[in-house]
């Protein structure tokens, strides 16, 4: 389930960045709480905080995904994906055209989720991050046809897979 940050949520927030990252400092999660709260969203399951995502008004067209984090155990589940999707939403609903991101250079498993969701590389930062590695600036047109389109691609089945043609066997006959 993804739903607005409350201040309860701090403590699991600061544990998943400190898991994920080491270039933030966990405290600005705060600041933005007050700033943007409700670009602050949470994923949870079973009553724990599974990961996170900030968002913010970066220019008069623009949102800033600023961080994203999931918990170790929890990723490959789609939870990134759904909290990419939500800030998108909400940015969407407040007219905004465009999303940004940065990625480290080394993360190729972050940038090719972003690809997948939409998202095309624009240029790099040089030594972008504190410990010198470049850092890629992608962006995305939010169009919400284009957020509707690219959210079908993952509620598709899957007609490679002989598991789809399985479950459809005997219920549809297209030869006699």
């Amino acid at each position: 389930m993804i739903r607005h940050f409350t201040p309860e949520d701090f403590q699991e927030i600061v544990e998943i960045e400190m898991e994920a990252f080491s270039e933030h400092n966990p405290l600005v999660y705060m600041n933005f709480y007050e700033m943007v709260g409700d670009g602050l969203l949470v994923a949870e399951e079973d009553g724990r905080v599974v990961g996170y995502v900030v968002g913010y008004r970066s220019a008069e067209n623009e949102g800033h995904i600023f961080s994203i984090g999931v918990r170790e155990e929890y990723r490959g589940r789609g939870i990134g994906t759904e909290l990419i999707y939500s800030i998108c939403d909400l940015f969407v609903a407040n007219g905004l055209k465009y999303a940004r991101l940065e990625v480290r250079n080394s993360n190729t498993g972050a940038q090719k989720l972003y690809r997948s969701i939409g998202f095309t590389s624009c240029w790099t930062e040089k030594k972008y991050y504190s410990d010198g590695e470049d850092g890629m600036v992608m962006k995305m047109h939010l169009h919400p046809y284009r957020l509707l389109i690219s959210k079908q691609r993952y509620l598709e089945p899957d007609f490679s897979s002989n598991e789809f043609f399985s479950t459809i066997r005997g219920q549809v006959s297209y030869y006699p």
